[in-house]
């Protein structure tokens, strides 16, 4: 019986390599978490095109240049590129569009996910969700600066943007799977909102590359806080025996 002839491989041809093994998925790398990163990257898309973003970004653009005091509502709406009438629907003034701004850092800290409790002690919880915040402001910093320099010499203007950081305090604190409703909701929102202006001072200054001076200045905050409330209810305590 003839053996059936070999066909001859073509010069040049490179043997075909085994297949490599298939990396091994994360636990990030799920149909699920996908399904997020899609729908987060569609939204940044959208808001990175709306009216008001670029009111928000063009007014930061001015008060990283110039002191914020000086700058006009007209000046704004001509550097988003809005005639007068859209650009008022999207910031009748300089203070809605200061709080267009904190909500759209508060939706960029959300976005990375709320925290819980297996994920580490509160103190740790509220570290990683204000420096999150942080990294979010870094590109805006001069402009905060200026920002920040004009509200200290205009009361009603800070008291207006106190109030409006007080709320987002209160989504930090649940990001962090920390309850802010009720009275003891309502001191922790004031207890972070002080904690989160003393570390911003230090922000402003910091000229490391990693924010080393800011994560300092919050963790010595965070700690100092926590002893004070673990000494709370030994004081209530002993006043309690005491007046017995």
């Amino acid at each position: 019986m003839a053996e059936t002839p070999k066909t001859p491989k073509p010069k040049g041809s490179k043997p075909k390599p085994a297949a490599s093994k298939a990396r091994p998925k994360s636990s990030k790398s799920t149909p699920k978490a996908s399904s997020k990163a899609e729908t987060k990257a569609n939204g940044a898309a959208a808001l990175a095109s709306s009216p008001q973003d670029r009111m928000v970004d063009a007014a930061l653009a001015l008060a990283a240049e110039r002191p914020w005091h000086e700058i006009s509502l007209r000046e704004i709406a001509e550097a988003s590129g809005l005639p007068l009438a859209e650009a008022y629907r999207c910031g009748a003034s300089k203070q809605a569009i200061l709080e267009a701004f904190l909500r759209r850092t508060d939706a960029a800290v959300l976005a990375e996910g709320a925290m819980e409790p297996e994920e580490g002690s509160a103190r740790d919880r509220i570290f990683d969700i204000l420096m999150r915040r942080f990294d979010a402001l870094q590109p805006h910093r001069r402009a905060l600066a200026s920002i920040l320099l004009a509200q200290a010499r205009n009361p009603a203007s800070a008291l207006a943007s106190l109030a409006a950081l007080q709320r987002s305090m209160t989504w930090m604190l649940e990001a962090a799977g920390l309850e802010a409703d009720g009275l003891r909701g309502l001191a922790r929102t004031r207890g972070l909102t002080l904690l989160y202006l003393a570390t911003l001072r230090t922000w402003l200054r910091d000229d490391s590359l990693d924010l080393a001076k800011t994560m300092a200045a919050l963790d010595g905050y965070l700690r100092r806080l926590e002893t004070l409330l673990r000494r709370l209810p030994r004081r209530r305590e002993g006043q309690r025996k005491a007046a017995e």
